[in-house]
């Protein structure tokens, strides 16, 4: 069987804990030195790396995508195929303009203190698509079309040779610019910016070892959303689900590439067996059999826990990129608030919905990220500015205070900017 069925303790459960210390240290050494010859030959150094890893020939002036061919590009299209990319532009849009509600300047008053905080938006962001053994049009409407919600002033798309579907997806989203350049070399180009990629404020979106190494690296330099790892879902479920469902969720992500992470816990242990054997029977029907296969073999597993409360705790203890809730009752489940980039609640929610057109977008935390980190949204793409103003009676009141700190610290002169603006002459 190639998931095999594990109880919800001990070393099993410690090694999926730990699975996002992702090798980034092998890496290093390769994507430092993609960086620094991108930040100093600019162009040059995309087109030699787009010859050295991909094998292909680039010359400086084709690494931007011209609009007009965007443009025929997105007309090239099938039409079911546009339509449906249309909708979940329309779904991820309405989702996150409800969120940019709560992203609002704050101003209060209070004895003679106003405080606050603006939010404005960034002025440029990048998106990052994968290429490899798949296409992302998706990914792009996921990341690209929060920016433009936030109010990004310019948007650009890297993504190595884009398919029509790729760059049909950038039009929809409201990409300015599209550049066709893959790997840690986009990303350095969007950091430090060339002759032809412009710098930008932060760098969204998902990728292998290598864009992951860099987009660590180049933090600082910019904002970056996060460090994506392989996909990952977690199934929590008893013997009020159907086999089936839960093998088909775990197959949705078990089927991106061979290190993803496809995991059941249950307290069912009939429940177990029962999608080891429908996990078998499924895998051999899909199209990325070998990919899933794969997967499950290195990285899947059941795991069985004595009673619902440990169940929770386990899955919140792995804090999975996906988690399903199928249970007799998944709103307690919910209402024990477990940890995860998004969660699925429900046997009719399958994951396919959050991959594509629910709204929230599919940029999510890895690894065990989600302990700490949120999924992709429209406040990556704002910045805030606390604001500070005082009336020169609450300066007055506070001054005792601000002046004994600032001493006890050994800062004079941050003592003597208040003591000034009162008219006392300072200590001496």
């Amino acid at each position: 069987m190639l998931l095999r069925i594990l109880d919800a303790s001990g070393a099993p459960l410690e090694r999926l804990c730990r699975r996002g210390e992702a090798d980034l240290a092998r890496v290093e050494p390769a994507v430092r030195e993609i960086l620094d010859r991108v930040q100093r030959e600019g162009d040059e150094a995309l087109v030699t790396f787009a010859a050295r890893f991909e094998g292909r020939a680039q010359r400086p002036t084709e690494i931007e995508i011209p609009p007009g061919r965007v443009r025929a590009a997105a007309a090239s299209v099938a039409a079911g195929t546009m339509e449906a990319l249309r909708f979940a532009a329309g779904r991820i849009r309405a989702f996150h303009e409800r969120a940019m509600e709560r992203e609002r300047d704050l101003s209060f008053e209070e004895g003679g203190v106003e405080l606050g905080q603006l939010v404005t938006p960034l002025a440029s962001a990048g998106v990052y698509a994968p290429g490899g053994k798949a296409r992302y049009p998706s990914t792009v409407l996921m990341a690209a079309v929060p920016a433009a919600v936030a109010g990004v002033a310019e948007v650009v798309l890297c993504s190595p040779s884009p398919t029509p579907e790729v760059l049909a997806a950038a039009s929809i989203a409201g990409v300015a610019r599209v550049f066709d350049v893959g790997g840690a070399q986009a990303i350095a180009a969007m950091a430090f910016g060339t002759e032809t990629i412009p710098a930008v404020d932060a760098i969204v979106g998902p990728g292998n070892l290598y864009v992951a190494c860099a987009k660590k690296l180049v933090s600082g330099r910019c904002a970056i959303d996060g460090i994506a790892g392989p996909s990952e879902a977690v199934v929590l479920a008893d013997d009020h689900a159907v086999p089936s469902r839960m093998a088909a969720d775990l197959l949705t992500q078990a089927e991106h590439d061979e290190e993803a992470y496809a995991i059941l816990v249950t307290t069912s242990r009939k429940l177990a067996a029962a999608v080891q054997v429908e996990v078998e029977r499924q895998v051999a029907s899909l199209p990325r059999r070998a990919i899933a296969e794969r997967s499950l073999a290195d990285k899947g597993a059941i795991l069985v826990a004595e009673d619902l409360d440990t169940a929770v705790s386990v899955c919140s203890r792995i804090a999975p990129e996906h988690l399903t809730i199928v249970t007799a009752d998944p709103a307690g489940v919910l209402a024990k608030r477990p940890v995860a980039g998004c969660i699925f609640v429900g046997p009719d929610t399958p994951q396919t919905a959050g991959d594509y057109v629910a709204g929230p977008s599919h940029v999510l935390p890895t690894g065990g990220a989600a302990r700490f980190g949120a999924p992709l949204g429209v406040h990556h793409f704002l910045r805030r500015s606390s604001l500070v103003r005082y009336t020169s009676a609450a300066l007055e009141a506070q001054a005792e205070p601000m002046t004994s700190l600032a001493r006890l610290e050994g800062l004079e002169a941050h003592a003597r900017a208040v003591e000034i603006r009162l008219a006392r002459g300072p200590r001496t």
